[in-house]
């Protein structure tokens, strides 16, 4: 059979968006400065789908040194993988910055946090190892796992009795030669719950493993400094490999992890997704060290996210919406209804209050069931919340018509 005859046979979840709904639902364009308001189909509408969580990417300072970086380097320094001759001053200090940001003795610079994270699990397990994974995990994480030739499983969301009896069975079947890697979330991107670091951290006492987390949505958000979830948590020094990308709060592209020193040797020179990859370019290294310090000197930045996710998620649930036990600021409104309601809900919102949000239905979540997540940034003013509120208020009467009396969206 032709291989792109079977391609029009092979089914998709987002099928029907990715034709039909491609350029709103999927692929919509915001266009304008970014920020909390920016313009969809030609209208003007407040924002809450993008993860510039600290407004860092709209601040002026930044935009001025992205120019001047980009003038001063170029886009295209330097060319070649690091290993060869993409390497620089200015990528070793910001992994010299980064490792003393998060905690930790060594960072190592990854070009994107999706391909670098993959690149990252199929390099540190091999055919002899067992990895384990929280099934809330990342689609990253997931494919990082499909990459690696060891032995997975997975762990039931948050469940430490349920981690702990894969961590028994791996103990049970290691050979002379074989290692443990679990894997999980600071904060979990849908739902905004944490991970139960401390929790999985405590069960080194009993068995031999190694602890990945991915904290893309935790760096710059949590801890007393923004550094984390392993700080907020109190357990940064039991995560073996701390992941951290710049594509939320520090609104670029790049990521990086952070771990002891020869494991980031091991992983310069078996990483293939940095070996056989061109360097980052020096314009985004150094913006990337400008906004980091910006970060750090700034933390009425994450103080201003916390209280506009605060008063966010608190007006919802006063009007009647259920609101999940978020730890983070990620805001995930749950209600019952199908994916058409999610559709209906979306383009309410946009279309008649220009507010701009995005929603999941069947299979992201159960079926029956629709989440619209919402993203708050310390750039969002009260008003921008009220205007929100307002909106949802409105559209209560579409959103709870397939939910039984008493019961809230």
């Amino acid at each position: 059979m032709d291989l792109f005859d079977k391609l029009e046979n092979r089914n998709s979840p987002l099928g029907p968006f990715t034709s039909e709904g491609y350029g709103y639902y999927t692929f919509p364009k915001l266009e304008g400065p970014l920020g909390p308001e920016m313009i969809f189909n030609g209208k003007d509408v407040i924002v809450w789908s993008i993860n510039d969580y600290l407004g860092i990417g709209a601040n002026p300072k930044v935009r001025k040194f992205d120019i001047e970086a980009t003038e001063k380097y170029s886009l295209s320094a330097p060319m070649g993988a690091r290993l060869l001759t993409g390497n620089s001053d200015e990528h070793e200090a910001l992994e010299r910055e980064l490792a003393d940001f998060v905690h930790k003795p060594e960072a190592l610079l990854l070009n994107y946090g999706y391909q670098g994270i993959m690149s990252v699990i199929h390099c540190l397990v091999d055919r002899n190892d067992f990895l384990i994974y929280d099934e809330l995990s990342h689609a990253c994480i997931v494919d990082g796992k499909q990459l690696a030739m060891s032995d997975t499983s997975v762990f039931k969301h948050n469940d430490i009795e349920s981690l702990e009896r894969q961590l028994k069975r791996a103990t049970g079947r290691m050979k002379p030669n074989s290692s443990i890697l679990v894997v999980t979330e600071g904060v979990f991107g849908m739902t905004g719950d944490l991970g139960k670091l401390k929790e999985i951290v405590a069960l080194k006492k009993k068995y031999d493993f190694r602890l990945l987390v991915d904290d893309a949505h935790g760096l710059g958000t949590l801890g007393k400094d923004g550094s984390g979830t392993g700080t907020e948590l109190g357990c940064q020094d039991g995560i073996d490999i701390y992941f951290g990308t710049f594509a939320k709060s520090v609104a670029l592209i790049g990521a990086f992890v952070a771990t002891k020193p020869r494991v980031k040797e091991f992983l310069i020179a078996n990483a293939r997704s940095q070996v056989f990859a061109k360097s980052l370019p020096l314009p985004i290294v150094a913006t990337a060290r400008k906004r980091i310090r910006l970060i750090r000197e700034n933390p009425q930045w994450r103080e201003k996210l916390w209280e506009n996710a605060l008063k966010l998620r608190e007006g919802l649930r006063n009007i009647g919406y259920n609101v999940l036990p978020s730890e983070s600021p990620v805001t995930p409104v749950l209600t019952e209804g199908s994916t058409e309601l999610c559709t209906t809900i979306m383009r309410e919102l946009r279309e008649k209050h220009g507010v701009f949000v995005s929603g999941v239905a069947y299979p992201v979540v159960p079926k029956g069931m629709v989440l619209i997540r919402l993203i708050p940034m310390a750039s969002h003013t009260e008003e921008h919340i009220e205007t929100t509120l307002n909106a949802f208020e409105a559209i209560k009467p579409i959103v709870f018509q397939n939910v039984d009396e008493g019961v809230t969206a």
